[in-house]
């Protein structure tokens, strides 16, 4: 027969507990997956932390189940006029310490990006993808 006694003693940490652990030392080395309702929506900044956005959604390869990239939102004011920016995901770091990402790109690099005009979405093929992926330097 197995002895419980020590093993009713012990209390699982919550979920709270650990993320609060988490931020305290200002990691998140929890686990490699995220859920995308947590990504939607987290603003993105400069290095120099000033914010410039938001992720509005991300884009999953249907084959691979990667994500290929960002689509951030930049300016607008309550939905109306903002531009819709697709930045790959490899050109994203997350800082914990801000709760958002972190995009390395001067203004006018931002500003000549690739964005998806209003009321339409681009073909999300190969071409756009080496497009999108070649302005951000980061191989397709």
């Amino acid at each position: 027969m197995v002895d419980t006694t020590e093993m009713n003693d012990v209390v699982s940490p919550t979920t709270k507990n650990l993320d609060d652990a988490r931020r305290e030392i200002g990691r998140d080395e929890g686990h490699n997956l995220i859920a995308s309702d947590r990504v939607e929506g987290t603003n993105v900044y400069r290095p120099d932390g000033e914010r410039i956005g938001r992720i509005r959604r991300f884009m999953v390869g249907k084959r691979t189940g990667q994500v290929e990239y960002a689509v951030m939102s930049f300016g607008g004011f309550l939905g109306m006029g903002e531009e819709l920016r697709p930045v790959p995901w490899e050109a994203l770091d997350y800082d914990v310490n801000k709760g958002g990402y972190i995009v390395s790109a001067e203004e006018d690099a931002l500003q000549n990006s690739p964005y998806i005009r209003e009321n339409s979405e681009p073909a999300w093929d190969r071409a756009y993808g080496m497009h999108v992926y070649g302005y951000w330097g980061i191989p397709y």
